[in-house]
C-alpha cells in the first residue's frame, strides 16, 4: 500500500492576495505532484439558526463562499491543467480552518494581507496566526512580483547557530534545509544557504578571520553531503554575513522566489512560536517566506 499523498492547502477569499497565493500554491502542488485542497472559511453556516428565515443575507453569504471556491478551482486548473483540485468550505474562522487542514498538509499556502497603504508591506493576521502555530510548513506568498512569480531562479534559506551538528554527528538536515533543498531541486535552481554572524560585543577580542571561518564551516557542515546527493544535484552558494539575521535574510529575499526559515515548536505550548527574526521577514520579505516547524 502507498504511502498517503498529502494535499497542498490555500487559503482563499476573494482577494487578490489570495489569487497570488492560489497561483503560488497550484504550481507547487504540480511541482510535487501532489493534490491542491483550497480552503475558504465562512461563519455564515455557525450562525444559521440565530438568522430569521426570511433573512436575505444568509444566501447570499453562502453564494458568495461557493462562487469563490469555484473561480478559485477554475483558476488552479488553468494554471496547472493535470492538478487534482478539492476544495473546501469550512464554518470556522480563517486562523482555525487552515490550522486543521494543516493537520494533514504537504503545506498551507497562505496570500499577505495588510490594512491600508501598507497592506503590500505587513502581513495580515490569518497568515500570520497560521505561520505562528502550523504543525506543517506554511507558505506567506508576499514580496515583488519578480519573486512572487518566481524569476530569479534561487531558494534562499537562514542557517541558525543551533542547527549546526555535532563534530562527529551526522544527522540529517534540518526540516528548513531539507524543505529548501526539495523546492529547489525540483524549481531546478540554486540553493543559497545564508547565516549571519556577530561578534559577542566588545569583549570579544577574537580574530574576524576566526568569526568568519566558524561561519563558513557552519554552513558546510549544516548542508554537508546533502546537497550531492540530490538528483539533479543542487548547485549552493554559501553566503556567511556579519550583522544581524533579520537584515541578512531581507537582503537574501530581494535576489530569491522563496526565502526559507525554521520556527521552533516546543511542545504542550499553544502561543505564538515565531521569534523576532521570523516575524521581521514575514513581514518584510521582497519574496514569499516559508517557515518551516523544526523539531
Amino acid at each position: 500500500m502507498g504511502a498517503v499523498e498529502l494535499p497542498v492547502v490555500v487559503g482563499v477569499d476573494g482577494s487578490d492576495a489570495a489569487s497570488d497565493a492560489l497561483d503560488w500554491a497550484a504550481e507547487m502542488a504540480a511541482r510535487r505532484r501532489l493534490p491542491l485542497r483550497i480552503v475558504h472559511a465562512s461563519l455564515w453556516e455557525r450562525y444559521e439558526g440565530y438568522v430569521p428565515a426570511t433573512a436575505a443575507d444568509r444566501p447570499t453569504e453562502r453564494l458568495y463562499s461557493e462562487t469563490v471556491l469555484a473561480t478559485a478551482a477554475e483558476r488552479a486548473g488553468r494554471r496547472a491543467p493535470a492538478l487534482k483540485v478539492m476544495t473546501d468550505l469550512a464554518a470556522e474562522d480563517a486562523v482555525t480552518a487552515l490550522l486543521r487542514a494543516g493537520q494533514s498538509a504537504e503545506a498551507v499556502v497562505v496570500g499577505s494581507r495588510g490594512r491600508g497603504e501598507f497592506a503590500s508591506l505587513l502581513l495580515g493576521s490569518v497568515g500570520l496566526g497560521i505561520a505562528a502555530r502550523a504543525s506543517c510548513p506554511v507558505i506567506v506568498v508576499r514580496g515583488r512580483p519578480e519573486g512572487v512569480r518566481g524569476r530569479m531562479n534561487r531558494v534562499a534559506v537562514g542557517i541558525a547557530e543551533r542547527e549546526r551538528p555535532g563534530e562527529h554527528d551526522q544527522t540529517p538536515p534540518s526540516p528548513a534545509v531539507a524543505f529548501a533543498l526539495r523546492e529547489a531541486r525540483l524549481r531546478g535552481c540554486e540553493l543559497a544557504a545564508v547565516h549571519a554572524w556577530r561578534c559577542a560585543g566588545p569583549e570579544d577580542h577574537g580574530p574576524h578571520e576566526d568569526h568568519a571561518g566558524h561561519a563558513a564551516e557552519l554552513l558546510d557542515e549544516a548542508l554537508g553531503g546533502v546537497t550531492e546527493m540530490a538528483r539533479p544535484p543542487v548547485p549552493v552558494a554559501y553566503r556567511a554575513v556579519e550583522g544581524p539575521a533579520r537584515k541578512a535574510l531581507l537582503e537574501a529575499s530581494d535576489l530569491a522566489d522563496l526565502l526559507v526559515v525554521g520556527a521552533r515548536r516546543r511542545q504542550g505550548h499553544f502561543g505564538m512560536q515565531l521569534g523576532l527574526v521570523n516575524h521581521a521577514v514575514l513581514h518584510h520579505a521582497r519574496c514569499p517566506v516559508a517557515v518551516v516547524p523544526q523539531p
